[in-house]
């Protein structure tokens, strides 16, 4: 029996994409999903059947936070058996972060979930929204033997897809916002669609789909920089109720030897305070032990971020603090990759 046409759920959460200018005020205002064919027919040409969910209060993404997060992968969780993929609309400037969390939240995932946006509202003449959307929506229903090509969550933006807890924001004026500078791109978008088959995410089909909500925020973002003070960072891991730090330190992993610096990690450490090295560069990764600098590091006990971003470490270490992961395995299983977002 020939199976009917994918249908994709598009979920709007707010952000430009979503946005249409009133050429005779000038201003910008929510756009109505339903009417979405009528806007962009175009979509009538895809081969498949869309339904839209919008948030009750679209929001700007500079107040996306966890709560959101369990918000949309809800949504998914409810749907998840009725739609063959999903695509969400969400601003760009912290989608690499909800995207990444997103691909932590949604365990043995066997769907795809695209995240998409735009730099230029919809009804813009030069929109990059209508492309994205589009290609979004035909990444999101690409199939093969009636089973998706796809199925990890993703981040579509000006002609590629992009494994999301790999991407991170690049560019605030160019169409070509993202960029995964670790891992190659899964889908490139021209006359074709070109699916790098190699390099998809290969879940264990087998086990159940599952969504984990409990994220644990009380994590601090350290960048280290010349001239940092003891002060300053004193001040921070003294936090009330501080469980974990990412650092940001320099090249592959190092940072500063100075005595006073190397103290407050080894006290942070003794007080089960969970540290992650990242390096602060667009790509590459940390290899502590690699200079004497690092090496220090690594004795301390430090977990090595490895080549993830730093959007998708702060949201591992807020996931598996949220998951009670033991302390004596923490190090083990965050330096593990999970969905795909370390090498």
């Amino acid at each position: 029996m020939t199976k009917s046409r994918p249908n994709i759920l598009l979920i709007y959460t707010g952000g430009t994409i979503g946005m249409v200018k009133d050429f005779e005020t000038g201003a910008l205002k929510a756009f109505d999903f339903k009417n979405l064919l009528d806007r962009i027919p175009e979509l009538k040409h895809l081969d498949c059947d869309i339904e839209t969910f919008s948030f009750a209060e679209p929001i700007d993404s500079s107040n996306m936070n966890p709560k959101y997060w369990v918000e949309i992968a809800e949504i998914i969780e409810s749907n998840y058996n009725l739609f063959d993929g999903f695509v969400v609309l969400h601003g760009s400037d912290t989608m690499s972060y909800t995207a990444s969390a997103l691909s932590f939240m949604l365990e043995h995932l066997a769907k795809p979930v695209v995240f998409t946006g735009s730099q230029l509202p919809i009804g813009d003449l030069r929109t990059d929204a209508k492309e994205n959307l589009i290609t979004s929506i035909h990444v999101a229903s690409l199939q093969h033997f009636n089973e998706p090509v796809i199925k990890e969550v993703t981040l579509y933006f000006e002609y590629k897809l992009y494994r999301a807890n790999r991407t991170t924001k690049i560019n605030a004026e160019h169409f070509e916002a993202f960029a995964s500078l670790n891992y190659p791109d899964l889908v490139t978008s021209g006359v074709h669609l070109k699916v790098n088959t190699d390099y998809l995410f290969k879940p264990n089909t087998k086990k159940r789909f599952k969504v984990n909500k409990n994220f644990d925020t009380n994590i601090a973002l350290v960048k280290l920089y010349p001239g940092i003070s003891e002060a300053l960072l004193r001040a921070v891991f003294s936090t009330f109720g501080l469980k974990g730090v990412i650092l940001e330190s320099y090249g592959a992993g190092n940072c500063t030897t100075e005595t006073w610096f190397l103290n407050i990690l080894k006290e942070a450490i003794l007080n089960g305070i969970q540290i992650i090295n990242v390096t602060q560069c667009s790509g590459g990764s940390v290899l502590m032990g690699q200079y004497q600098s690092s090496e220090l590091l690594l004795k301390l006990g430090i977990i090595s971020g490895k080549d993830m971003t730093t959007e998708a470490a702060v949201c591992k270490l807020m996931y598996l603090l949220g998951q009670n992961v033991s302390s004596k395995v923490f190090k083990t299983i965050y330096e593990t990759s999970l969905r795909g977002e370390l090498t």
